[in-house]
């Protein structure tokens, strides 16, 4: 899949910009805080209906104006594919073929593309709720049920978690709806935890080889999903429902001292190893990158495997980032196959004959030429 042209109505700092690309590699030169971000963030808005940078979507729209639209021609194999975004003050619409869409799952996996910023080298390195947001991310594009099966999830923890507030310092609940809450809650996150065990074999099987390559043979990488449960990948649906159930019965006092849900998808933890060694914990820094970029790069791969093409990747001021070799790698690997949009303050050092054919846009102070 492809990008062939976009249109930005007050979006970011941009008031009306209309852009052309090459199906290949289209790079935007500029200096920090020029608007080079701004471009790649709407692609992405584009397709996963939301900014990989704020939960704000008011932040999205120019400071002048009432709303913001994003617009571009997808092609895809069986053709072209108008995709539109509308941001207000009142929320957001989101077109297909210029029909609008009643859900914003419906519309998620029109367009699937593949970030890497340098935040995501801090993948390994940050937080469980970084990796769990990639986990939901990658799924979710190519998986609209996931990505229902998550809202609803995460509306029923939200219920829970209410009427544990309200029984903070009692000793027991006695709700009803607690009771049918906590039912449902067990259905949406065996739903949940299944996928992601499912994805979790996928993405092993990709980026353990590519892994392997960067490190020029010296390194085995694996990829752990843990819950927090306990729960273990080849139970049956009621076997994990069943667990859950109990995991939950034997935290319930601490539940109601904290008022919060203490076990559950929304708790659980991606874990790397390479040569069976924890990379968060004893991995240097050279190690922490190649895995994450194994990941982006496995992302690839299983998108075109599940999707039948290629996904468009954003490179969002990360080249300078990687060492040479593993820039090197990164370029010959999506050279000729995937649509790639790149930012970067300067090209020069950058030897590799990918970025020296690329479309060139330069950004300065929200205006970009070609």
């Amino acid at each position: 899949m492809r990008i062939d042209r976009l249109e930005l109505v007050n979006y970011r700092n941009y008031e009306s910009l209309e852009l052309e690309f090459s199906p290949e590699i289209n790079v935007f030169i500029g200096e920090n805080a020029q608007g080079k971000t701004n471009v790649m963030e709407s692609l992405y808005v584009l397709s996963m209906a939301k900014s990989h940078r704020t939960s704000n979507d008011k932040e999205l729209i120019r400071w002048d104006a009432d709303y913001g639209k994003i617009k571009a021609d997808v092609f895809r194999k069986y053709g072209k594919l108008p995709l539109e975004i509308s941001l207000s003050k009142k929320g957001k619409k989101a077109k297909v073929n210029h029909l609008e869409q009643r859900r914003l799952s419906d519309y998620i996996g029109q367009l699937n593309v593949v970030m890497f910023a340098p935040e995501d080298l801090h993948l390994v390195k940050g937080s469980p709720q970084v990796r769990r947001r990639f986990i939901d991310m990658e799924i979710g594009q190519i998986s609209p049920v996931y990505l229902h099966d998550l809202v609803n999830y995460q509306k029923l923890l939200k219920q829970r978690n209410h009427i544990l507030k309200q029984h903070y310092g009692k000793q027991t609940i006695n709700d009803v709806m607690f009771d049918v809450y906590t039912e449902q809650f067990i259905e949406a996150a065996v739903k949940i935890i299944r996928k992601r065990y499912q994805f979790m074999e996928l993405l092993q099987k990709w980026a353990e080889p590519i892994h392997h390559g960067i490190s020029r043979g010296l390194e085995q990488l694996q990829i752990r999903y843990q819950p927090i449960s306990g729960l273990k990948p080849e139970w049956t649906p009621e076997e994990m429902a069943s667990f859950l159930e109990q995991k939950l019965i034997e935290v319930r006092k601490r539940e109601i001292e904290r008022g919060v849900t203490l076990v559950g998808p929304h708790r659980d933890e991606l874990q790397f190893f390479v040569n069976g060694y924890d990379v968060q914990t004893y991995g240097s820094q050279g190690q922490q990158r190649t895995t994450a970029l194994s990941l982006k790069l496995a992302e690839i791969e299983l998108i075109k495997q599940e999707v039948g093409e290629a996904p468009v990747l954003l490179l969002d001021d990360v080249l300078s980032e990687l060492d040479d070799y593993r820039q090197s790698h990164l370029l010959n690997t999506i050279k000729g196959s995937v649509q790639t949009f790149v930012t970067t303050t300067s090209v020069e050092g950058i030897q590799h004959e990918t970025i020296q054919n690329a479309r060139l846009f330069e950004v300065s102070h929200g205006t970009v030429t070609k």
